[in-house]
């Protein structure tokens, strides 16, 4: 099985746990480590919707968790439903991007959900001219 399969199905498992009963809309997002290591998350929503944590930015603490400060990403993949079992497009959050571009080069891949099926870009394209030191 290849690791872009692995990631797809990683990122829709991990949306099955997303605690969503605001919003109805489930995301689970699969990132790969150049260390190798896949990572999930799901979205947690709260009801002061500013405390919320995006399933993006939930895999990459699981990452640091494990990998460390220097942790890099080499794939991402987001996945969502709505209540009623449908994907929805969900491109990643301005917050989730940065965030991206943080653990991230410039090339790396990330897929998700558009209107028309899957879109696959990199980082680079999703948050051009990113705030880097």
């Amino acid at each position: 099985m290849s690791k872009r399969s692995d990631l797809e199905r990683s990122a829709r498992e991990a949306m099955k746990n997303a605690y969503s009963p605001y919003s109805h809309f489930r995301v689970g997002a699969a990132i790969l480590t150049e260390a190798g290591n896949i990572y999930t998350g799901c979205n947690v929503e709260n009801i002061s919707f500013g405390l919320t944590v995006c399933a993006e930015r939930n895999a990459i603490g699981q990452a640091i968790v494990t990998e460390g400060p220097g942790m890099k990403l080499k794939a991402v993949v987001v996945t969502s439903h709505n209540d009623a079992g449908e994907t929805g497009a969900c491109s990643p959050c301005g917050a989730c991007r940065q965030v991206l571009a943080e653990f991230s080069d410039r090339e790396t891949t990330v897929q998700y959900p558009g209107a028309d099926g899957p879109v696959e870009t990199t980082t680079e394209k999703l948050l051009p001219d990113s705030f880097r030191f």
